[in-house]
């Protein structure tokens, strides 16, 4: 029998192309703090790089417009007094930003509508919770205002963001540092690396170890591990030779791996971005100057290795473009932020085709920007896949994606989380048209209004006794 060698694959002649000079991100100090995530997030929107900073953590955000040189004096986010460890967009807003950071806190950043005009030092809200650094910072997929956030401190903390809250505390399930953690695609499970070699599927509203599997990668450096659309464990790591190698497996049965490649010896960290519509993974080594990729199907030998991209210059992180924020016209299929030590520049992967028609079989529905449940449905057991959009016609953001309203509501007039709804009327407008909803909330408002005037009357009388014990100690 024939055999094909080479398999037939769409993706298989994927070129990838840097831009050029003056459409990269000139003169940013990039940060050199040694540790291991991508110290750069994008969306369609904006372009966020950890930086380097006297005094405490900052982060650069630009416009993705906003190339060349930047100024020295261009504002940063710059609340926190450690080293900014780790940041990602919100999926569900383009202008909200988490950051972790090595001073133990989580920020949640809102960024103005046009960027950054002054340094923005005071965060919407901020989440402490963890008793050491905090390197991972990761959004929930579908659900509204859930942010998890893992620590030196071996703990995993699943945050209401709207309120404020650390709702789920996973304090006893990792005995060594966190090395990743990735939400499945409803974001009913998590997949988590960890430093005792491990990988581990966990339900956190279960709190519950649904799948485990000892020296996943046997090597002691750092593995990653992200969860594939349909369920299935991809992770990187080092074999006991330092050998790198990538692993498939089923968390059904995670005796063996579905599949076990070893690629090189090289040591940096694979940082691996997944593509779900496509079911790509692409490998960016920390350090490397390559990005491979690969895809993965049903079809032995599973993980397929198309193709490599390479660069002189070596990366010292990687920012990954969301699906929506690809130019469709150019049949672009991801887009990539390389850092240097001095710049950032991106790098353009497509597949050469001849028409200029729309190509469906490359751009099948996305997740778009509408979370599919609100923080509290999630938290009672309710799951939902991504709500997918259409590319056809190329990704127009909507006008009423502005959280500002919102984030007032919940943390400034103190409404209850779950009678939100975006809008950006006045602040005092009612919250749903239903006048039984509108006294509710009105109730509730009242209700916290008087624990918090009870809680001020406590600390004033606690306050006002110490100084009464202070002045009998002055007249004796």
């Amino acid at each position: 029998m024939f055999r094909r060698v080479v398999r037939q694959s769409k993706f298989r002649h994927v070129f990838g192309q840097a831009v050029k000079n003056d459409q990269c991100y000139d003169d940013i100090r990039v940060s050199r703090v040694t540790w291991d995530s991508s110290f750069c997030a994008v969306n369609p929107k904006f372009v966020a790089i950890i930086i380097e900073a006297s005094g405490g953590g900052a982060f650069l955000v630009l416009p993705l417009h906003k190339t060349g040189r930047i100024d020295k004096s261009y504002p940063t986010v710059c609340g926190h007094t450690g080293p900014v460890l780790d940041i990602d967009w919100c999926p569900h807003n383009d202008q909200v930003i988490a950051s972790g950071s090595e001073d133990c806190t989580v920020m949640v950043w809102q960024i103005p509508e046009n960027g950054l005009a002054h340094s923005l030092t005071e965060p919407v809200v901020v989440l402490e919770g963890h008793s050491k650094r905090v390197g991972i910072v990761t959004w929930h997929p579908t659900a509204r205002n859930i942010l998890l956030s893992a620590g030196c401190d071996n703990v995993v903390i699943v945050w209401n963001v709207g309120t404020g809250e650390a709702l789920i505390t996973l304090d006893d399930m990792h005995p060594d540092m966190i090395f990743s953690v990735c939400w499945n695609r409803n974001g009913s499970l998590i997949c988590t690396a960890c430093k005792d070699k491990k990988v581990r599927v966990i339900d956190p509203r279960k709190q519950k170890i649904i799948a485990e599997k000892e020296k996943a990668h046997e090597g002691a450096r750092p593995m990653r591990a992200i969860f594939l659309s349909d369920g299935n464990v991809f992770t990187t790591g080092f074999s006991r030779m330092s050998e790198r190698q990538l692993a498939l497996w089923n968390p059904q049965n995670m005796e063996e791996p579905i599949a076990l490649h070893e690629m090189d010896t090289s040591n940096g960290v694979l940082l691996p971005f997944y593509d779900a519509d496509t079911n790509v993974v692409y490998l960016c080594g920390k350090g490397d100057s390559s990005i491979r990729y690969f895809e993965i199907t049903d079809e032995a030998p599973y993980v397929h290795y198309l193709n490599t991209f390479s660069s002189k210059e070596p990366q010292r992180g990687m920012g990954y473009m969301p699906k929506r924020g690809l130019d469709v016209n150019k049949c672009e299929i991801a887009r990539f932020y390389k850092l240097h030590e001095r710049k950032c520049e991106p790098i353009i992967m497509t597949v050469p085709r001849k028409s200029d028609l729309f190509q469906d079989d490359l751009y099948p529905d996305t997740a778009g920007p509408e979370a599919a449940l609100e923080a509290e449905d999630w938290f009672d057991g309710k799951n939902a896949d991504p709500i997918l959009i259409s590319l056809k016609h190329g990704y127009i953001p909507g006008k009423n994606r502005d959280l500002k309203v919102v984030k007032k509501n919940i943390l400034d007039n103190k409404l209850p989380v779950n009678k939100k709804t975006e809008h950006t009327g006045p602040i005092n407008k009612p919250v749903s048209a239903t006048p039984t909803i509108q006294s509710e909330a009105k109730l509730d408002e009242i209700l916290k209004e008087i624990k918090s005037l009870k809680d001020l009357i406590y600390s004033q009388e606690k306050r006002i006794g110490k100084l009464e014990q202070q002045m009998s100690k002055i007249e004796i």
